[in-house]
C-alpha cells in the first residue's frame, strides 16, 4: 500500500497528524492517544462478559425457583438469542449516531435487566428480564467498541478488534470470581442489583469517552484510490449476494456450532470420559478461557498478515488434529484432554476475530456494523444448531467419542467451503 496521510480531526479542534505505509511503525506524534479505545473497548467487553457467568447463578435460581435444569437454562439461552438479534439491530442505527449514545442506551438497557432481575418472581420473568432484556443490552454495545477500534487502527483492525474482544473471552474467568462471592455472601437476587448498579454507573461514564476520528482527509486521493488496497464498501444487500458471503457465513456459523457445542461439554466430559475431579474442572476450565481469549488478538493479528483463506483453513485443520487426538488419546489422559480443549477453545475465540475482520475486508469500513450484524447471526444459529445436535447425538448413541467423529465432518465441511466460496 502506497504512503499516504490521514488528518484526523479532534472534536472539530485540533489536527493530529498519522501516516499509513506498509511500515507499521511510522505513527504520528499522537497516534499512540488512539490506544486508549483500545483499553475502554476491553472494560466494555470484560462488564458485557459477565452475562457468561450465568452458569453461577444457575444452582441457586433452581434452588430459589424449585425449578429443573431445562427451566433453569431457558434466561441463558434467550440472551445469546437476544444478543445476537440486538446487534444485528444496533447495527442499523450505529453509523447515524455517535458511538457514545448507543453504548449509553445499552448500558442503560444492560443496567434496567439486571436491577428487574432481581425482583423477578419466576423463572419465565427471569427469562425476560435477563434473557431478552440484558441480552438486548449486550447486544447494542456489542459491535460499538469493535467499530470505533476498526476506524482509529486502519493499518491493524485484526489485532485491535482481537485485543477488544480479548476482555469479552477473558471475562468469565476474572468477574466469575466476583460473582461467585457476591452470591455466597448476599444471595442471587441482591447480586443481579449490585451488578445493575455498577453496570449502569461505570458503562455511562465510559460511554462519554468513546468517538470515531470525526474526519478523514487525504493529502493524495488519486494516489489512494488507484494504489490502496482498502476493500469495496459495499451494502448489505451488495454483500448477502456476494459469492464469498455464503462461506463467510456458513463457515462462522460451522465454527461457532464445534466451538459453543464443545464448550458446553467441557466439563461433562472432563470428568466422565476424561475421569478428572470437580475440582481438576473448575482450573482446567480457567485455563482454556485463556486460550479462549488469547485466540481472538492471535487470528485478528494473522487475519491481518494473511489472507482470510489461509487463516479459515487453519483454524479447521487445527480443530480437525484436536478431535483426532481425542477420539485416540483422550479418554483418561488429563494432558490430552488439556491440549485438545485448548485449541477448540483457541479456534473459538479465534473465529469470533476472524469473522468481523474478515467482514471489513471484504465488504468495507463503511457498513460494518450493519454488514457484521448479518455475519454475526450465524453466532445465534451455530449456538442453537451445535447444542441440540450434540445432545441428540449423546443420548442416542451413548457415548462423547462420537461428538468428535461429528466434530471432524463439520471441520472438513468448513474445510472445502474456504477452499471453494472464499475469494479473497
Amino acid at each position: 500500500m502506497s504512503a499516504y496521510r490521514l488528518i484526523y480531526i479532534y472534536n472539530g479542534r485540533k489536527e493530529r497528524i498519522m501516516y499509513m505505509t506498509d511500515d507499521k511503525s511510522i505513527v504520528g506524534k499522537h497516534g499512540y492517544k488512539r490506544w486508549i479505545y483500545v483499553f475502554l473497548g476491553i472494560i466494555i467487553m470484560m462488564f458485557l462478559g459477565t452475562v457468561y457467568s450465568y452458569s453461577i447463578f444457575r444452582v441457586p435460581i433452581e434452588d430459589l425457583y424449585k425449578v429443573g435444569s431445562t427451566l433453569s437454562g431457558l434466561p441463558y439461552m434467550i440472551s445469546l438469542a437476544s444478543y445476537a438479534v440486538f446487534m444485528f439491530l444496533a447495527g442499523k442505527i450505529l453509523n447515524k449516531y455517535k458511538p457514545k449514545y448507543i453504548i449509553l442506551i445499552g448500558g442503560i438497557v444492560l443496567a434496567v435487566g439486571w436491577l428487574i432481575s432481581s425482583i423477578a418472581s419466576n423463572i419465565f420473568i427471569l427469562t425476560l428480564t435477563y434473557g431478552l432484556i440484558i441480552g438486548a443490552g449486550v447486544g447494542i454495545i456489542y459491535g460499538v467498541p469493535m467499530h470505533v477500534v476498526a476506524m482509529w487502527f486502519p493499518d491493524s483492525k485484526g489485532f485491535t478488534v482481537g485485543l477488544v474482544l480479548l476482555g469479552f473471552g477473558l471475562s468469565p474467568l476474572l468477574t466469575a470470581p466476583i460473582v461467585r462471592v457476591l452470591v455466597e455472601n448476599f444471595g442471587v437476587m441482591n447480586t443481579f442489583k449490585y451488578l445493575g448498579i455498577f453496570f449502569g454507573i461505570f458503562i455511562t461514564i465510559i460511554s462519554f469517552m468513546f468517538m470515531y476520528p470525526s474526519k478523514i482527509v487525504s493529502s493524495d486521493i488519486s494516489s489512494i484510490k488507484s494504489k490502496s488496497t482498502i476493500s469495496k464498501e459495499l451494502k448489505p444487500k451488495d454483500m448477502i449476494n456476494s459469492k464469498s458471503f455464503k462461506g463467510l457465513y456458513l463457515n462462522f456459523t460451522i465454527a461457532t456450532m464445534i466451538g459453543l457445542m464443545l464448550i458446553g461439554l467441557t466439563n461433562v466430559i472432563g470428568i466422565k470420559m476424561v475421569g478428572i475431579s470437580a475440582a481438576e474442572s473448575a482450573l482446567y476450565m480457567s485455563v482454556f478461557a485463556v486460550f479462549n481469549g488469547l485466540g481472538r488478538p492471535t487470528f485478528g493479528w494473522l487475519t491481518d498478515k494473511y489472507k482470510a483463506k489461509k487463516i479459515m483453513t487453519l483454524s479447521f485443520l487445527l480443530i480437525i488434529l484436536a478431535a483426532v487426538n481425542m477420539i485416540f488419546f483422550g479418554a483418561k489422559n488429563n494432558i490430552m484432554y488439556g491440549v485438545s480443549f485448548s485449541i477448540f477453545w483457541f479456534n473459538l475465540g479465534g473465529w469470533l476475530a476472524i469473522a468481523p475482520t474478515s467482514t471489513i475486508n471484504f465488504y468495507g469500513i463503511k457498513h460494518y456494523t450493519e454488514n457484521y450484524g448479518i455475519v454475526f447471526t450465524g453466532y445465534g444459529v451455530g449456538a442453537v444448531l451445535g447444542v441440540l445436535s450434540s445432545g441428540i447425538l449423546v443420548d442416542i448413541l451413548g457415548s462423547y467419542d462420537y461428538v468428535f467423529y461429528y466434530v471432524i465432518l463439520l471441520a472438513l465441511l468448513g474445510f472445502i467451503l474456504s477452499l471453494k466460496l472464499i475469494k479473497d
